[in-house]
Parts: structure tokens; C-alpha cells; sequence
């Protein structure tokens, strides 16, 4: 593992549009890793072009291998992910290291780093990617490659397409979604109600698509994480 001490290095921020600037500054939120010290957040620049920024990027392994993340993903050292103080999870970023100009494509699943001048705290493998292994720290770019919507990629997902008071209203959508192949999960909610899912789904993907298709039937239908991964 890399020592936390670091060097200050000017950081530079453009942003394409007012609009996702504000999504940034909304997305953060507490790291599941211990804050080392505050660190002050990016400066913007006006400016066209993706958003991007500068500054310095470490990385984590062990003893977070296997931890949640501040997404609720397990942290896998292995993986092309990264952490960063205010990026929506699930946007995808190139990372260059500006020593060696090697690049990596990495996930946002995670929140940090919490030392000033540092930008983003990438994954093992990813650290490996750009050869900042050895040296821990490293001069970096950051550029989204494409905005996430701070949903994590858990593995399994479901769609709840309504939450019913009548018991009747229950079995009438529990039956039908069942004629169409769907597992059906029923789960009490406030207020005497009972929430009716398709589970099981594998993927986000495959979850977006299938509320897509139920919308027809049920507007009100939504895409959401397994409860046991959120």
C-alpha cells in the first residue's frame, strides 16, 4: 500500500455544462474508507470540453478488499475501479498518469481520496494499469468519460412495479407478471401496503429494460438493487 503523505499540485477543473456541475457537488457523500484529512473540493473552470481535472491520484488495496464501498459494491482490489469525492457512481473516467502518459478506464464506486491535493483513489489493478504501484502517488489527469447516475452495478436487481393496499390488487399483478416468466417478490411497505416485484434480475441492464417494458402496464414501474446490496 501506498504511505498517505502528498504533495501539493495545482488542480484544474472544466465543466461542459452548469447543469452537471451541480450533479457533482450533490453526489458526495461519506467514504467507506477512514478520512486521512479534509480536502478542499475542485476549483472549476469555465471552459468547453468534458469535465476534467488534475491534480494528484493514489490508490487502495488491502485491508479494503472485500469491504463495501460507499456505493454498497464489495471493493474489489482486482477490478477497474476508483474513488472520487464528488462523481456520481457508476461514471466512468480516464485516468492518466502525467509521468508516463499511460491511461486506464475506471468505474466511480467509491468516495475519496480524503487528502488535499489528491483527486481520485483508484484500485489496485487500475494502479497497476498507469504504473503508480511503486510510486503511490502520482501526477494525474481526470476526464469523464461518461456520467453515471450514482446507481451502483449491483448484480442483482429488481423492478417494483406498485405498492397495493388491496389484497386483490396484489394478486391480480402477482399473477400476471408471473404469465409473463417473472419471479414475483412481495414485500410490506408503510401504511398497510404490500410492494409488488419482479426479482432476480440479473444486471442493471436486463432491469432498466424490463421496467422499460412494464411501463406500458405500470408507469409507475422502477428499477432498483436487490434489497441485500443496498
Amino acid at each position: 500500500m501506498p504511505h498517505r503523505s502528498s504533495r501539493a499540485l495545482t488542480e484544474r477543473a472544466s465543466l461542459s455544462t452548469a447543469g452537471f456541475l451541480a450533479v457533482l457537488l450533490l453526489s458526495a457523500c461519506a467514504s467507506s474508507k477512514a478520512p486521512d484529512a479534509p480536502a478542499p473540493a475542485s476549483r472549476p473552470t469555465s471552459g468547453g470540453g468534458a469535465w476534467a481535472e488534475e491534480g494528484l491520484a493514489s490508490w487502495y488495496g488491502e485491508p479494503y478488499h472485500g469491504r463495501p464501498t460507499a456505493s454498497g459494491e464489495r471493493f474489489d482490489q482486482d477490478a477497474l475501479t476508483a474513488a472520487h469525492r464528488t462523481l456520481p457512481f457508476g461514471t466512468v473516467a480516464r485516468v492518466t498518469n502525467l509521468d508516463n502518459d499511460r491511461s486506464v478506464e475506471v468505474v466511480i464506486n467509491d468516495r475519496g481520496p480524503f487528502v488535499a491535493g489528491r483527486i481520485v483513489d483508484l484500485s489496485r489493478a487500475a494502479a497497476s494499469a498507469i504504473g503508480a504501484l511503486g510510486p503511490g502517488v502520482v501526477p494525474a489527469r481526470l476526464e469523464v468519460v461518461r456520467p453515471g447516475d450514482g446507481m451502483p452495478d449491483a448484480p442483482c436487481w429488481e423492478v417494483q412495479v406498485g405498492a397495493f393496499g388491496e389484497t386483490r390488487n396484489v394478486e391480480r399483478a402477482r399473477d400476471r407478471l408471473a404469465a409473463m416468466g417473472f419471479e414475483v417478490r412481495l414485500a410490506p411497505a408503510s401504511g398497510g401496503l404490500t410492494r409488488v416485484r419482479v426479482t432476480g434480475l440479473a444486471g442493471r441492464a436486463r432491469a432498466l429494460d424490463a421496467a422499460a417494458h412494464l411501463q406500458s402496464d405500470y408507469p409507475g414501474a422502477v428499477a432498483v438493487p436487490c434489497p441485500t446490496q443496498r
